[in-house]
């Protein structure tokens, strides 16, 4: 019985398949459909690139070999332009030389055709999942660039230092401060910055590579 992927997300993911041959893709279509996955179908990378995306997790599901552009070409065409889409490919002519490549150029999954519709169906939730994940790592991001650009230019220094593991009273000699105005800045920031403690801030300056 197939399994129907779990993905928690607050749109719906959409599967693209990318593969020359119309009987592929309208049964990839109807599978993916079946377990209540949106799909778009291409019979080349230059029709895939000619359409507008929507912005929700999903997958690429593509052939090795494709006419133009090969499927291993235009994964690399796709990852210089940042596009992050993750990919499983799908080929009935494929070799280890191309497995290997494709993978360490990050694709989820190297099908060989005939596959069985429950490998593919994993292979989809398992891609689906990781570009959710990504996509929240990235929303989280750019919410604490705001944050972090929010802060005035003598917060960023208290920060910086703060979560260096200097106490107030060393920052303030460094900055020429008093201890109490070291204090006051040091509350802004962890308000701006909606830092419940001290090693939420420490590791939120982490993830933005500031130090002192």
């Amino acid at each position: 019985m197939n399994r129907v992927p779990s993905v928690a997300v607050t749109r719906a993911p959409i599967v693209c398949v990318v593969d020359d041959d119309a009987s592929v893709r309208e049964a990839l279509a109807s599978l993916f459909r079946s377990v209540g996955l949106d799909v778009a179908t291409f019979g080349s990378a230059t029709d895939f690139l000619a359409r507008e995306h929507a912005d929700a997790p999903g997958c690429l599901v593509l052939d090795v070999r494709l006419p133009g552009v090969s499927g291993l070409d235009f994964q690399a065409q796709l990852a210089a332009m940042d596009n992050r889409l993750p990919i499983i490919f799908m080929t009935g002519h494929g070799d280890i030389p191309m497995s290997v490549r494709a993978m360490k150029a990050g694709a989820i999954d190297f099908l060989a055709k005939p596959f069985r519709d429950q490998d593919m169906l994993d292979a989809v939730s398992s891609a689906i999942e990781r570009d959710a994940a990504n996509r929240r790592g990235a929303e989280a991001m750019d919410t604490l660039r705001a944050a972090y650009g929010s802060l005035t230019p003598r917060e960023r220094e208290v920060m910086a230092h703060v979560t260096a593991g200097l106490m107030n009273k060393q920052v303030g000699g460094l900055l020429g401060l008093s201890e109490i105005t070291v204090k006051i800045h040091r509350g802004n920031v962890m308000r701006k910055m909606g830092a419940k403690s001290l090693a939420e801030l420490v590791k939120q300056a982490e993830a933005l590579g500031i130090g002192p």
